[in-house]
């Protein structure tokens, strides 16, 4: 099989020769800082309408969270299968390939978008109305979202862009792209919202032009590459032969996703039956739970990246090495920051509120969520190693069957005969438990056709 060759640039890391933790220390790091820099600037939008143009636009902008996430996650998903694929076309030296699966990937990306926008836009208010969206924020909700679609072909472009990079090595160009796209959102919220008074068209045109300003930032460094997964508009294409292998690892990945999603709304019907007290708990904790899952992920796509291109040039010891020092690093990562935000949770749960009953339903459901996070971690490096090797199909299942299926078992065997935030969240390191044995048993196998199919390798 071929290998890499030629000169590389300054930021991009060879994941098939060397150690091998301190090159997922330099992958992972950039990720998870652009995961956490990410939620700061969406917290800033939420700060800003909020202060500065009252709890009715507050209100419209935090309604329409769940819809737009549901809309975007799949296609988020299929972008893994872009990375997965990409990394191993460019580990294995195979040029025209990798050239052609992100032309083909680039192409689908503003294809997709542009579908995104006039479905977001068309449907917008018949969607939110499903929702029972209240009469006094629709029409707020709704012409949020239906800004917020209008860049969508630019948030897809990015995030297909950026997973081209991140086959590669590169994660730090994504996260200076973000800093620059993210302050622009921020200074644009408040001249938009404070200066224009624009409340909620101000907060979604903000977001709309920092998107296309990352957009831009990261086609031009696809565009001024030298290797093979230089861009060129002229040779943007459809291949059907490399959408099949994407569509393979991608789309399982992203309905994984949407169906995870789903089953947390079930769980947020069930807190918002205890009451505003709970709710509010519950909505501070699920936002510092952001912070560990955006850290934790990293590794995760650290895992999925440097199998890739393992297994792209058929180093299959090396494949274990990098699943071993991943299940350490995420370990460590999930222990460091899932206790740190118990130990000083309380102190963190009071940046979002004064009320001390809020904070001890908080702490409650932090005690379950954050301590025992690093299984969470476990369990989603598997199926990571897993697409790496391009087996996506039944680590989704079983992912599903555990996690979804388990909670829905709890919210509706368990927790109905036995009333508290303490049953309803041991549902959490429950399912993750359960998921993690089965994903050990569904990689056993994996790993052992994979090791066959390759043979020996260049170990």
């Amino acid at each position: 099989m071929a290998s890499l060759s030629g000169k590389r640039s300054k930021y991009e890391i060879d994941m098939c020769n060397g150690t091998i933790m301190d090159k997922l220390i330099s992958f992972s790091l950039p990720l998870m800082l652009s995961g956490i820099l990410q939620l700061m600037f969406n917290a800033v939008d939420i700060v800003v309408v909020g202060r500065f143009s009252g709890s009715d636009a507050l209100a419209a902008v935090g309604s329409t969270t769940a819809l737009i996430n549901m809309f975007v996650n799949l296609f988020i998903g299929i972008s893994l299968g872009v990375n997965v694929l990409a990394a191993r076309f460019y580990a294995a030296g195979r040029e025209k390939e990798m050239s052609e699966t992100v032309h083909t990937a680039i192409m689908f990306a503003l294809i997709s978008g542009i579908v995104m926008s006039f479905v977001g836009i068309g449907c917008a208010k018949i969607v939110l109305q499903w929702m029972d969206t209240p009469d006094n924020v629709i029409d707020m909700s709704t012409l949020y979202m239906r800004i917020y679609f209008v860049g969508m072909p630019f948030f897809m472009l990015y995030n297909y862009s950026a997973a081209v990079l991140r086959a590669i090595g590169d994660t730090k160009r994504p996260l200076l792209f973000l800093i620059i796209s993210g302050m622009i959102n921020a200074g644009l919220n408040l001249i938009l919202v404070i200066v224009f008074h624009m409340g909620v068209a101000g907060v979604a045109i903000a977001t709309v032009i920092a998107q296309f300003i990352s957009c831009v930032l990261v086609l031009r460094c696809l565009w001024n590459a030298e290797g093979s997964y230089q861009l060129r508009f002229s040779k943007l294409t459809l291949k059907s032969f490399y959408l099949k292998q994407i569509f393979q690892v991608g789309i399982p990945a992203g309905i994984q996703s949407v169906v995870i999603n789903f089953s947390n709304v079930l769980l947020q019907s069930s807190v918002n039956s205890f009451g505003s007290i709970a709710m509010a708990g519950y909505t501070a904790a699920n936002n510092i739970f952001g912070f560990l899952y955006v850290a934790v992920n990293s590794v995760t796509q650290a895992c999925m990246s440097f199998t890739s291109q393992n297994y792209g040039v058929a180093k299959k010891k090396r494949m274990d090495r990098v699943l071993i020092d991943c299940v350490i690093l995420s370990v460590v990562v999930a222990l460091v920051l899932g206790g740190g935000a118990y130990i000083f949770g309380d102190k963190l749960l009071r940046i979002y509120t004064s009320d001390s009953e809020v904070v001890r339903c908080g702490m409650q459901i932090l005690l379950y969520t954050t301590v025992t996070y690093f299984m969470c971690g476990l369990m989603d490096l598997l199926p990571g190693s897993m697409r790496g090797m391009g087996y996506s199909l039944v680590p989704m299942i079983l992912s599903i069957v555990g996690t979804v299926g388990m909670r829905i078992v709890w919210i509706y065997g368990v927790f109905p005969s036995h009333r508290s935030l303490d049953v309803l969240f041991i549902s959490y390191p429950a399912s993750w438990i359960i998921t993690i044995l089965m994903q050990v048993v569904c990689f056993v196998f994996v790993r052992k056709k994979v090791h066959k199919m390759i043979g020996e390798g260049n170990d």
